[in-house]
């Protein structure tokens, strides 16, 4: 068992990792305070692990709001099933919400927390990959917009972030590779040991090694805390945890959320943001090469979906990270440093677009 502590200065909670932490009453109790406590799961979710979170709180008042499961259901519409359920039980400002899943479930589950009597408390219970190594980490919180992804959100930290690794036992194939892509953002961004290592062992983290993983995971967020500690809500620092996400978030925008899963998307991206780092001289074609190579083995595509180029650009500059109208992108200095830039080629930027998305 691993406890990383995320520190932001106002506030600061446990990252706690391990097995069986949904049976673990000692941990479940001392994290998750409150009488009245909302899980907040999805369809898939609840048949797996629901009855075993429940069964730890027998003395509590529970409620449950469940969610359809997929990205194409984070939307505000979906976030006001959570306000219903949680004003339906009469809930108030000393409830705390529980988001048991995966990505979307703890950012729609985060959202409702953050904006619900204007803030109650939450705890993030991450059961796939993605979400263990990042989305659960660091207080993004929100749904997508017809005009973009994660458009309408909080900056909101949980109280706790608790992450059973025995929930990997029973995630798709897909869904762990799709995980995989977050860990090797951050050997690219941060970490040159940390893709070694990837280099090395993506075979056991594909066979679902439990040292491997419990590694993996240990070091994702040790990372992220790093990072989330020194910039909180995105001024800075923290924008290069979204390598390969601007590219990314405009090819499921554009496939409507259902062609890829988030993860599989950002590995696409993170080619796109290795060719183009390639093409300003940042990386020489060698670096670019190993980070597809390690992508491939990884099991995740390496195809884009040909959007075009002009419809991609039109999505990217719907983006966050654009301000006073120039977009603003995660590039690679070197293996391991990530570099956060506005001033660039646009003719650089557009041959990569055409080169992956037509």
């Amino acid at each position: 068992m691993q406890t990383i502590k995320v520190d932001v200065g106002h506030t600061h909670y446990p990252i706690i990792i391990g097995w069986g932490l949904l049976t673990h009453r000692d941990i479940l109790h001392t994290n998750i305070t409150g009488h009245d406590l909302m899980i907040v799961t999805n369809t898939t979710v609840a048949r797996l692990h629901l009855a075993k979170l429940r069964e730890q709180f027998k003395e509590r008042n529970v409620g449950e709001c469940i969610l359809p499961d997929g990205e194409q259901h984070k939307t505000l519409q979906t976030a006001g099933w959570v306000f219903d359920a949680l004003i339906a039980q009469k809930f108030n400002r000393d409830a705390t919400v529980l988001a048991l899943g995966g990505g979307v479930v703890g950012d729609i589950a985060g959202f409702a927390a953050a904006c619900y009597q204007r803030g109650v408390g939450y705890v993030q219970i991450p059961t796939t990959l993605l979400a263990q190594v990042d989305s659960s980490v660091g207080g993004k919180t929100g749904v997508n917009h017809s005009g973009g992804k994660n458009l309408i959100g909080a900056f909101y930290q949980p109280l706790a972030v608790l992450a059973d690794t025995d929930t990997l036992a029973t995630l798709p194939d897909r869904e762990l590779r799709a995980g995989l892509a977050e860990v090797i953002k951050y050997g690219c961004i941060w970490d040159p040991l940390l893709f070694d290592w990837l280099d090395e062992h993506v075979h056991e983290l594909l066979d679902r090694d439990a040292d491997a993983l419990a590694y993996a995971i240990g070091r994702s967020c040790e990372i992220k805390a790093t990072v989330v500690a020194q910039d909180e809500r995105e001024q800075g620092l923290r924008a290069i945890l979204n390598f390969g996400h601007t590219f990314g978030h405009a090819i499921e925008a554009a496939t409507d959320y259902e062609r890829f899963l988030h993860g599989e998307a950002v590995a696409i991206g993170m080619l796109m943001a290795a060719d183009f780092s390639c093409r300003l001289g940042f990386i020489d074609a060698a670096v670019k090469l190993r980070i597809r190579g390690l992508i491939e083995r990884a099991g995740l595509p390496t195809e884009a979906p040909k959007i075009g180029a002009s419809r991609a650009l039109a999505l990217m500059q719907m983006d966050k990270k654009v301000l006073a109208g120039q977009m603003r992108l995660v590039l690679l200095e070197k293996l391991g440093r990530a570099v956060f830039i506005s001033q660039y080629p646009q003719a650089a930027l557009e041959a990569t677009l055409r080169e992956h998305l037509g």
